[in-house]
C-alpha cells in the first residue's frame, strides 16, 4: 500500500470528528519525546477534540475484544428512544444461569429483585455484570423469547457498528463473551461516541455505586458495584471507561482521562499491563501538546 493509500484512509464519527487511521501518523514520536513501548498487541491514543491520532501500535488490526463489547451494549440502550432510565427490570433466574454456565464476571443480581435500567448500566459496566448485560439486552431486543430478543439485540449492535462506520467491528454476544472483534482505532471512536452521553460518561467514571432495589421477598435489596477499571483514582484525571478479559482477548482496556481542559481516549488489546500501558500512553499524550513537523492532522 502506497502512503498516499494509507493517509486517505479516514473514517467518520460522531460529530463529524475525522480520526486518522495511517500507521505513518498513528506514532508522532520525536528523539525528544519518543512513543512509549507499550506491552499492548494493538493500541491507539486519541486527541478527543480534534480526532488527531497520538499513537498507534497495530492499530487497526481486529482483534478479540472481551468485555469492551459492553461499551456498545450501554450505547444501543441510550441511544433507544425516550428511554426510560428508571423501568424497574425483572431479574430472571436465566441471567444467572448464564454466568455460570460461562464463568462470566458478575453483578451478582438476585432472581425477582426489580432492578432500574440505570442501575443496570451500573452493573454491566462498573463491576462487568454479564447478568446484567443479559437483563438490558432481554428487555431491549425483539422477539417473542429470550433467544430471539438477545439475538435481536446483537443485531442492533452490530447495526450501530455500521452507522458510525466500525467496518472492522463485529459483535456476536451482548457483553463481549463470544468472538466479538475490533481494532484499536475503531474502539477507540466507539469509546468517543458513548461519553457523548451524558448518563454514560458519568457512570463509568464511577468508582462504586450504591443502591437498593425491591426484592423478591418484598424487602429492600442492598446493592454495591465497584467498578473493574484501577485507572480510576490511581491516574490524576481518569474518567473512564471500560476493562475486558478474556483468555483469547487477553487483558483489554478504554480509557479516557482530562487535563487541562484536554481529553485523550485510547485503547490497549491483549496486553499483559494494561494500566501501565494506559498510563504511558497517557502520559506521553498530555505531553503531546503541538504536532511534530510534518507529522498528518
Amino acid at each position: 500500500m502506497t502512503v498516499t493509500t494509507l493517509t486517505r484512509r479516514v473514517a467518520a464519527v460522531a460529530g463529524g470528528a475525522l480520526l486518522a487511521l495511517s500507521p505513518l501518523t498513528a506514532q508522532a514520536a520525536t528523539p525528544d519525546r519518543p512513543a512509549p513501548a507499550v506491552a499492548a498487541k494493538g493500541a491507539t491514543l486519541v486527541d478527543d477534540s480534534s480526532g488527531r491520532t497520538l499513537f498507534g501500535k497495530d492499530a487497526d488490526t481486529a482483534r478479540p475484544i472481551a468485555s469492551t463489547a459492553k461499551i456498545m451494549a450501554a450505547s444501543v440502550v441510550l441511544d433507544t428512544p425516550n428511554v426510560d432510565l428508571e423501568r424497574q427490570v425483572p431479574v430472571q433466574q436465566a441471567y444467572r444461569d448464564y454466568v455460570t454456565e460461562h464463568g462470566s464476571s458478575t453483578a451478582d443480581l438476585q432472581t425477582g429483585d426489580k432492578v432500574t435500567v440505570r442501575q443496570l448500566l451500573y452493573a454491566t459496566l462498573l463491576p462487568s455484570g454479564a447478568d446484567a448485560a443479559y437483563a438490558l439486552a432481554d428487555t431491549f431486543g425483539s422477539g417473542a423469547n429470550r433467544t430471539e430478543r438477545t439475538a435481536s439485540f446483537v443485531s442492533k449492535m452490530n447495526a450501530k457498528a455500521g452507522e458510525l462506520h466500525l467496518s472492522h467491528t463485529e459483535f456476536d454476544s451482548f457483553d463481549g463473551a463470544g468472538s466479538d472483534s475490533s481494532t484499536p482505532t475503531e474502539l477507540a471512536k466507539l469509546a468517543r461516541y458513548a461519553m457523548q452521553n451524558d448518563t454514560f460518561r458519568t457512570v463509568v467514571k464511577t468508582k462504586q455505586y450504591k443502591g437498593e432495589a425491591p426484592a423478591a421477598n418484598g424487602r429492600t435489596r442492598y446493592y454495591t458495584w465497584n467498578n473493574t477499571n484501577q485507572l480510576l483514582g490511581s491516574y490524576e484525571g481518569a474518567i473512564g471507561i471500560k476493562t475486558g478479559t478474556t483468555t483469547p482477548a487477553g487483558d483489554c482496556l478504554v480509557f479516557a482521562a482530562t487535563r487541562g481542559g484536554k481529553t485523550l481516549v485510547g485503547t490497549v488489546l491483549n496486553s499483559t499491563d494494561r494500566y501501565g500501558d494506559a498510563t504511558k500512553l497517557l502520559d506521553y499524550g498530555f505531553g503531546a501538546d503541538a504536532a511534530p513537523s510534518g507529522s498528518s492532522r
